[in-house]
């Protein structure tokens, strides 16, 4: 039985691998996406990621699509007390930034698509540099006041403005951010490695890394020749064509070879691995993907095998 990670300085027990919804609703309609997220809370999985923005890149979409699909589920499922629903705020084309009012006004959309009368994570999307990390933290604590929000984190934010956040949080006794979610993985390790990883593991916050297989060039379905049917193929196409790309490849295919586990399996459980991250994120368009996925889980690596991936990436 796998046990569960403690998200930071929280009361939050999570699966230690967290399911992106940034496909619901866009690349996996409602009936794919129900079947992945039944396919993941089958193998144990709790702790669900999305974000309001989601998916308002797409042509026909607003944005909001992702949370009313995870909405509808658990709505039709009856297991809402042991999920972990993580959104965001601040990328909504109608709730863009991070001011008092745009936080309280994104909340009570989020929760009313999601269907729900709390959100247990809420992130800040993208930091928004022109309003103090104080009018932030007060709208954000006001809504764990009310009940709306269990704990807060951060995701795409400088470490000195994390430090601020933190530190207001301290002086003035409010909520204070549990997580962070940082873009890492095995090909980009300097967006989270340095100032803003000590930082995190300075005020003890868990991370919660995105982009965790690089849009899926760590799965080692992108190879030279190949071509990938896939909405994100050329962002992870393009890892091949660095000596970086094509070493780490190489490392992974050591390493799942040996350990017969999937690529996607393998490059996870590094990640997992790295100091003050609890879960990755990874997302599904299908149900034959979970289980490479999940499978991170179960899955320890060597001393030896952390060290190879970690040179080959370096």
């Amino acid at each position: 039985m796998t046990s569960p990670r403690t998200l930071g300085s929280s009361d939050l027990q999570v699966f230690p691998l967290a399911l992106g919804g940034n496909v619901f609703g866009w690349t996996a309609d409602e009936d794919q996406s129900f079947a992945v997220l039944d396919a993941y809370v089958a193998a144990g999985g709790n702790f669900i990621d999305t974000a309001d923005s989601y998916s308002a890149w797409a042509e026909g979409n607003e944005g909001g699509e992702s949370e009313a699909v995870i909405g509808k589920w658990l709505a039709s499922r009856s297991h809402r007390a042991d999920i972990v629903v993580a959104t965001k705020v601040g990328a909504h084309p109608e709730h863009r930034g991070l001011s008092a009012g745009t936080i309280k006004g994104a909340a009570e959309a989020s929760l009313r698509r999601l269907g729900t009368d709390h959100i247990d994570l809420y992130y800040t999307h993208f930091d928004d540099e022109t309003v103090p990390v104080e009018e932030i933290i007060t709208a954000l604590d006001q809504l764990v006041k009310d009940g709306k929000v269990r704990h807060i984190a951060a995701s795409n934010i400088s470490p000195e403005r994390l430090r601020a956040s933190l530190d207001f949080s301290e002086r003035a006794g409010l909520a204070r951010y549990v997580a962070l979610q940082p873009h890492y993985n095995l090909v980009s390790r300097d967006t989270y490695e340095g100032g803003l990883q000590d930082t995190a593991a300075d005020a003890g916050l868990a991370a919660v890394p995105y982009f965790a297989l690089a849009s899926g060039f760590l799965t080692g379905k992108y190879r030279p020749g190949t071509t990938v049917e896939s909405a994100r193929s050329a962002k992870a196409g393009s890892h091949l064509e660095s000596e970086q790309g094509r070493r780490v490849l190489a490392a992974l295919d050591r390493v799942a070879g040996e350990r017969n586990a999937e690529i996607a399996t393998v490059a996870l459980a590094w990640l997992a691995a790295q100091p003050t991250v609890a879960a990755p994120i990874a997302s599904a368009r299908t149900v034959e993907q979970v289980p490479a996925l999940v499978a991170v889980a179960d899955l320890r690596l060597t001393d030896d095998e952390l060290a190879l991936l970690t040179e080959a990436s370096a």
